[in-house]
């Protein structure tokens, strides 16, 4: 595939209120994986990836067990799935993934910050064919082979394994998440995933150097994760300054 995975975390300020919006995401995404599912990580998988990934970034036990206790109580809030696709400054490609008990807020609050930066909401399936759906994992090594040899005697349909900088990233498709996590647990005794996610992956990059619609972009990615029902943005913008 020869492409490095960049992991294109939210460069978010460590203040309170980004910590609140962090654990409020978490809390949400749990509460509907507990929800739809077994409230219990051992049988639900789904909610066993998210409570291991919300612990990685620190979000309190307490907050993880309310999420879980409200779903087990069968209360709460009713939340759908809502996907929006457009176009950034600079033309990039933007998918963005929300959770919602209210749909018509949602669109409204994620139409904003296309509107307020003159970028292009865009119709279901316009840039979506442009990313790969992936699970990807990343830990320290350099050897490649070893990795897919492991990947492919336990039966996981790989898509790529790439070597670079000490690090290997295992990329496969989203529906392989749990068996290829597995599979390199298993014959990589003490392995450390630095990275752990099923996300999209894009196919080709846009590279943004000019300073304004840089600032126009950060503007953009701001405004979206401020959106209280924004649970993940993808995009495919490469930022040169």
């Amino acid at each position: 595939m020869g492409r490095a995975f960049e992991v294109r975390k939210s460069s978010m300020a460590k203040t309170a209120n980004a910590k609140t919006k962090v654990n409020s995401k978490y809390g949400k995404e749990i509460y509907v994986a507990a929800k739809s599912g077994e409230p219990d990580p051992d049988v639900n998988q789904t909610l066993r990836r998210l409570i291991e990934k919300a612990k990685k970034d620190q979000v309190p036990a307490h907050v993880i067990e309310k999420a879980i206790e409200k779903a087990a109580g069968g209360a709460g809030e009713d939340y759908s799935t809502a996907r929006y696709e457009g176009y950034g400054p600079g033309n990039c490609m933007v998918i963005v993934d929300c959770l919602t008990d209210n749909p018509n807020r949602t669109i409204k609050d994620v139409r904003l910050p296309f509107t307020k930066t003159d970028s292009k909401i865009g119709t279901p399936g316009c840039v979506a064919h442009m990313f790969d759906h992936l699970a990807v994992l990343g830990f320290a090594g350099d050897d490649d082979e070893v990795v897919l040899e492991a990947l492919m005697m336990a039966d996981v349909d790989v898509t790529d394994v790439e070597a670079e900088d000490g690090k290997v990233s295992v990329f496969a498709p989203h529906t392989e998440y749990f068996k290829a996590k597995t599979a390199l647990e298993e014959a990589f005794e003490g392995i450390n995933f630095e990275v752990d996610e099923i996300t999209f992956v894009p196919q080709v990059h846009v590279e943004i150097t000019d300073e304004e619609v840089i600032a126009n972009f950060d503007k953009f990615i701001n405004m979206l994760e401020d959106c209280d029902d924004v649970q993940n943005v993808y995009h495919n913008a490469t930022i040169k300054n």
